[in-house]
């Protein structure tokens, strides 16, 4: 963990807040929904009996959406993240280098715990 305090404009901090709040409920309101509907599927091919077609169609479903949940759960920690940054004052500040992330990063993406050219590409 960092030793520094993050020197991010009290009111730019507030909205980032909440905006992460905002985030994390849509998040969880997602998993919640997908994990539902993986259920209902699921549940469906063993009440009834199916064509091979319709069974490979729902496992297909079954894989999509438990590719959305993990790739949610994965979101949510990010956001967790952010917020545990905010609350021990280094949100802003890189995990990886400690230094500034830009302001223009947060807005667009305001879990973002490092710097682009720490992670390579492709990974945000």
């Amino acid at each position: 963990m960092n030793d520094k305090t993050s020197n991010v404009d009290p009111r730019f901090l507030a909205q980032q807040l909440a905006r992460l709040l905002e985030l994390r409920q849509q998040i969880e309101l997602s998993i919640r929904s997908e994990q539902t509907r993986e259920r209902e599927l699921d549940g469906e091919s063993f009440r009834e009996a199916e064509e091979f077609e319709e069974d490979a169609q729902r496992v297909t479903q079954l894989d999509v959406d438990g590719t959305l949940v993990g790739r949610d759960i994965a979101h949510l920690s990010k956001v967790n993240r952010a917020l545990a940054k905010i609350e021990d004052g280094t949100y802003g500040l890189s995990d990886i280098s400690g230094r500034p992330i830009p302001q223009t990063r947060l807005i667009a993406t305001p879990e973002a715990t490092d710097l682009l050219q720490e992670v390579g590409p492709g990974v945000r």
